[in-house]
């Protein structure tokens, strides 16, 4: 067949035709060249015409692109204040573009990048020529040749986005070189792209950017696409792939059964943990450290369980999204195809494959499915009026269990599951008994215990030197410090068993003052300081608290969740240091954390500041150093957090972790005076001791450590001090 064969009109408008199907799709499949030139054009645009892009690229074919960048107001000035900056203000602009992306977007980019990198794709950036001025190409022009050299022309309003073939209301008019009376036609406009092309149409400036070809390669090339596979020649596989966008392309319809895949070799601990947990007839809990294979151990389990039943429904619950699609990647290597269900979930109709699966399930016409998906979609309404209508036939594998033991979650826990997995590296649930007993009560027992300790000398982890670095509170952030503890101090109730506890209020002032103590001034102050000798290096985290800094005008201290903190080091490091970081919080999509993760494992990103959201399941192996700003007394956290520095890593010997412990006051000052008047500030000191304590234990260079720790435990006469946190720690003063 050739564009011949292609049945074609003289004009097509979006609202009364289906472009993608009945325009593109067709001729692309018999192309061997697509050329393009348009005001706009959008990775998204490949989505829409994936199908026919991709059985173009597999039989060797190109696409040569002419876009204008997007470029802001104050872009547009920096082109016009001097020529020669153009250059770099466009390539700012483009990658300014790539990063503002969505989380849908990932698999378009990443097809956008496998094209590039595999030399099938080559865009070229056009802008008007007038000096001192800047203007924008707006053409939107389209050739598309098969190897008879037959070309289709068209022109018109389209861009090239999937908005522009899809959404808007858009129409274009078609020549064909083979029909009479419009061979000029087509001719002349293969001229006229092909004089922009090559940068000889005059008024224009037409520049290759290779520097962002190689990022967008480096950054959003997260699976290879196998060009040379035949695509499917029924377009209904791909009928969601502009939502979806799956592009791994070999199209297949897998049972949902998990399996163990060949190239997952377990380790002995690993399968014993399964063998008992079978032994315990699906029951029970894996407590093993952050780094230690808590995922593959738990899908492992959940492969062995598919041996041994006829049919089995799965819900792998976790408390984040970025941990839904780590899940769901690994759970795909088990060979399940799992429901992505949570609020940004690309599978927007999740509610409704959760509903006929169960349907499904019930009715026998499958026996295996799997959800993957956070606490708070589990814990909904409609998700839990579908999980009702399963039977025992169920196995629910919760990570990071310990959340689970909240009190909104623990209705949850209801449901006769016939298997239940929690993971955890803490199960222990922080001043609340209830919930941790509540968690052994459902899950059962505990089938493995796979400390930290064993875990780096089994050579799981990577060993560590702990490198503690002393700061002190401001006379004023010691005042606010003093005042919260005497008012908190005023909170306290009596429990029946006896024991003093904070009231609602109190704990409020509790939280007031830890942040208080992880935004200390004199962090940032030390931080810079370190930072000096680090300028050049990467693969560097920074840990901060979810706090402002202390204004120097004001008594008091405000909090809300601005991160100010956060804002500050990203400044401080990135402007003043002229160092190449990126903040990694919730306010960042799925999308943009998946690829600042991958810019930071590829080095592009020296160092990632982060508060909460890397605690809990993300695996970056490749950090070295980690700057602990922040720490609560939750053992919980810093346990995770030293953790997430420890995985193994190729050519990574060792990690090390600074941790900034905070005093009342300098410890000279402190040994000058009596104990009772030490007295009100011994509360954060063993709340700081007991963290030490912890890091120091397993350390490869305590002693250094350990000469202050002891400083600090002299200063303060706490030779008796128990490194059992109790919670008198929480208000003592």
């Amino acid at each position: 067949m050739s564009l011949r064969d292609v049945e074609l009109k003289g004009e097509y408008r979006t609202y009364k035709d289906d472009v993608p199907r009945v325009f593109y799709e067709p001729l692309l499949r018999q192309a061997t060249h697509y050329k393009r030139a348009v005001g706009f054009f959008s990775s998204s645009s490949l989505a829409a015409i994936a199908t026919g892009v991709l059985a173009l690229a597999n039989h060797g074919g190109r696409i040569d692109v002419i876009a204008s960048p997007k470029l802001s107001e104050k872009d547009v000035k920096s082109i016009e204040e001097g020529y020669e900056r153009r250059s770099s203000v466009i390539e700012k602009a483009l990658l300014r573009e790539l990063k503002e992306t969505e989380a849908s977007d990932v698999d378009r980019l990443n097809l956008l990048a496998n094209l590039i990198a595999a030399g099938l794709l080559d865009i070229k950036i056009v802008t008007t020529k007038r000096a001192g001025a800047v203007g924008m190409y707006h053409e939107k022009l389209g050739l598309i040749e098969d190897e008879d050299g037959n070309v289709v022309a068209f022109s018109g309003s389209m861009n090239e986005s999937l908005t522009g073939i899809c959404n808007n209301y858009e129409a274009f008019d078609v020549f064909c070189s083979w029909l009479p009376g419009e061979s000029e036609r087509v001719k002349g406009k293969e001229e006229a792209f092909s004089a922009i092309w090559n940068n000889e149409e005059p008024g224009i400036v037409v520049q290759d950017f290779p520097n962002v070809n190689a990022k967008i390669i480096r950054r959003y090339k997260i699976t290879e696409i196998d060009f040379t596979e035949e695509p499917p020649t029924d377009r209904n596989e791909y009928d969601e792939i502009s939502e979806d966008m799956t592009v791994s392309y070999d199209v297949h319809i897998p049972s949902g059964k998990i399996v163990k895949p060949a190239s997952v070799e377990l380790y002995d601990y690993q399968e014993s943990a399964i063998d008992e947990w079978l032994s315990h007839k699906g029951r029970g809990i894996f407590d093993m450290a952050t780094g230690t294979g808590k995922t593959f151990t738990g899908l492992g389990a959940a492969a062995a369980l598919c041996d041994h039943v006829d049919k089995l429904a799965v819900f792998i619950v976790c408390p984040y999204q970025h941990l839904v699609e780590q899940w769901a990647a690994d759970a795909r290597l088990f060979g399940a195809d799992p429901i992505i269900a949570y609020s940004g979930s690309a599978q927007k109709d999740y509610k409704t494959r959760i509903r006929n699966a169960v349907l499904d399930f019930a009715l026998g016409v499958k026996n295996y499915f799997c959800v993957v998906c956070t606490n708070a979609t589990f814990a909904s309404a409609p998700i839990q009026k579908e999980v009702q209508k399963l039977g025992e036939e169920t196995l629910l594998l919760v990570d990071e269990a310990h959340n689970f033991g909240a009190a909104n979650l623990r209705k949850t826990m209801k449901h006769d599951f016939q298997y239940r997995l929690a993971l955890s590296a803490t199960l222990e649930r922080h001043h609340d008994e209830a919930g941790t007993a509540e968690l052994k009560r459902f899950f059962g027992e505990t089938c493995i215990e796979y400390p930290l300790a064993r875990a780096i000398q089994e050579g799981k982890l990577t060993p560590y030197e702990y490198r503690p670095i002393l700061t002190v509170l401001s006379e004023d952030e010691l005042d606010i410090y003093v005042k919260l503890t005497k008012e908190m101090a005023r909170c306290l109730i009596k429990k029946r068993s006896g024991k003093l506890e904070l009231n609602e209020k109190g704990k409020m002032l509790a939280l007031k003052r830890a942040r208080l103590v992880a935004g200390a001034a004199d962090k940032i102050i030390k931080l810079r300081e370190l930072m000096e000798k680090y300028r050049k290096d990467k693969h560097m985290l920074i840990y901060c608290g979810a706090t402002r800094l202390l204004e120097q005008d004001t008594d008091d201290l405000v909090i809300d969740e601005d991160l100010r903190q956060i804002d500050y080091i990203s400044r401080m490091l990135n402007f003043d240091m002229g160092m190449d970081t990126a903040q990694f919080t919730s306010k960042e999509s799925p999308f943009e954390r998946k690829c600042r993760l991958k810019a930071f494992s590829d080095g592009d990103l020296q160092a990632m500041v982060a508060i909460k959201c890397l605690d809990e399941g993300v695996n970056i192996p490749a950090i070295r150093t980690a700057f602990i700003l922040a720490s609560t007394t939750n053992p919980k956290e810093y346990i995770q957090r030293r953790g997430r520095v420890l995985r193994l890593s190729p050519g990574k010997e060792k990690a090390v972790i600074y941790d900034f412990i905070t005093l009342p006051r300098h410890l000279a000052d402190v040994m000058m005076e009596s104990q009772g008047k030490a007295m009100q500030e011994t509360g954060l000191v063993k709340r700081e001791l007991a963290r030490m304590h912890d890091f120091i234990e397993l350390a490869i260079n305590p002693y250094e450590a350990q000469r202050l720790y002891n400083d600090i435990v002299d200063a303060y006469e706490l030779y008796d001090f128990d490194m059992e946190l109790d919670s008198d720690i929480l208000w003592e003063g």
